[in-house]
């Protein structure tokens, strides 16, 4: 009996394989320019950090001074293996920016064609203009806001919220002193006196890094979410039990006009929702603080306003609003680390097997933090924010 098979001869013979070829390591040369100390005093790499990359085989080549006011002299940068330079131009003529805030249109005009940019975005102060001129320059731009690890948090936020949720309630503190207009209340559980009541708008990270600073003052906190799971898993997590309760126009209203200070750390998917009416501001007693720490997604208090460390504060119907976008700068050195220790592995992996581009194609992770590549904007939400023709990145790659 014949067995008739469904292959040819040839077929059944061992064919050749074609296996991909590991690419070699890539070699980063980064500049990292001086921020505009009036606005931001952190820098994104500590001597370790940069030192962990020397020995990698990359270069850094650092503005004189950019490390000042977190505490790093140009001497320990040095030692570190880095490059100082005076010259602001050079900087940024490297194929790799890095930098905290995100650069001027003046900066991004310094900068070559195809560079690689690497900052934060802070959406609500950027302009049309902005994204025009990394269109101009074909620039690939990677924000640290929205970057993912492999199990889908962002180390970035996660790093930089905590230490805004513990800045919120020491800065909210400040304000209360009767010297900064505020109601001259103090933080503190004081034998005989009522405490502080504070509100905060927001379970997430934020909120829980101020929900626990605050406790540990001795302050009576009340918490709102939409987000039940959140909400549960805050009780959960705190030595104590505090009030809680979904966002009820009625029940926010009625703690608002009790609070002391609000805090809005409520953060949308990619623009914060406006959760604090202006008519709700006007009905908070007079000398109460309002902490805007999501005003760079665009604040959850409709009043709120974009500030700057110069000039932090502003006075509506009587209450202080706080909107400082990058909070952290005040913390300069904390945060610093906090930076350096998310984005020095993050440069360490990118060229391990090859180029950047390389990298960008078949590494979600990283392809998760880009909103500008090679001039082409591949953000629908900056798109729609800014009315601007975006592209999937990737539709890109396919």
């Amino acid at each position: 009996m014949d067995i008739t098979s469904p292959f040819s001869k040839s077929q059944l013979i061992p064919q050749e394989e074609k296996l991909e070829i590991r690419k070699k390591r890539g070699q980063l040369f980064i500049g990292i320019p001086k921020e505009d100390f009036k606005i931001e005093k952190r820098i994104c790499l500590t001597p370790e950090s940069v030192n962990m990359l020397v020995k990698a085989g990359h270069k850094v080549l650092i503005e004189a001074g950019a490390g000042t006011q977190a505490s790093y002299d140009d001497k320990k940068y040095s030692e570190a293996g880095a490059t100082i330079t005076h010259d602001k131009e050079k900087v940024f003529s490297c194929p790799i920016i890095l930098k905290v805030e995100p650069p001027t249109v003046d900066e991004i005009k310094l900068m070559k064609p195809k560079t690689y940019l690497f900052s934060a975005l802070q959406l609500k102060t950027q302009k049309k203009e902005y994204f025009e001129a990394l269109e101009k320059k074909k620039i690939t731009a990677m924000c640290y806001e929205f970057i993912k690890d492999r199990y889908g948090a962002y180390p970035f936020l996660h790093a930089i919220s905590e230490i805004a949720g513990i800045a919120s309630i020491q800065i909210a503190s400040d304000y209360m002193c009767s010297m900064n207009g505020g109601k001259g209340l103090l933080f503190g559980n004081i034998t005989g006196v009522p405490p502080t009541e504070v509100v905060i708008i927001g379970a997430g990270l934020v909120g829980e890094a101020a929900v626990r600073t605050a406790l540990a003052l001795g302050v009576n906190v009340k918490v709102f979410d939409n987000n039940i799971h959140k909400l549960k898993r805050l009780q959960k997590s705190l030595p104590t039990q505090i009030f809680t309760s979904t966002i009820q126009e009625r029940v926010l209203i009625k703690a608002l006009m009790r609070c002391d200070v609000a805090i809005g750390a409520i953060k949308g998917c990619n623009r914060s929702p406006i959760v604090v009416s202006e008519e709700m501001v006007q009905r908070m007693k007079p000398g109460s603080v309002i902490i805007d720490v999501c005003i760079d997604n665009g604040g959850c208090f409709e009043t709120s306003e974009v500030t700057t460390h110069e000039n932090p504060v502003i006075t509506k119907y009587g209450v202080i609003h706080y909107g400082v976008p990058n909070i952290t700068a005040k913390y300069s050195k904390t945060a610093s680390l906090a930076i350096s220790n998310i984005i020095s592995p993050y440069l360490l992996d990118l060229t391990e097997n090859g180029s950047i581009d390389d990298a960008i194609s078949y590494d979600n992770t990283i392809r998760s933090g880009i909103y500008m590549y090679k001039g082409i904007l591949v953000n629908e939400a900056i798109a729609k924010w800014f009315n601007l023709n975006f592209k999937d990145l990737n539709l890109i790659f396919l």
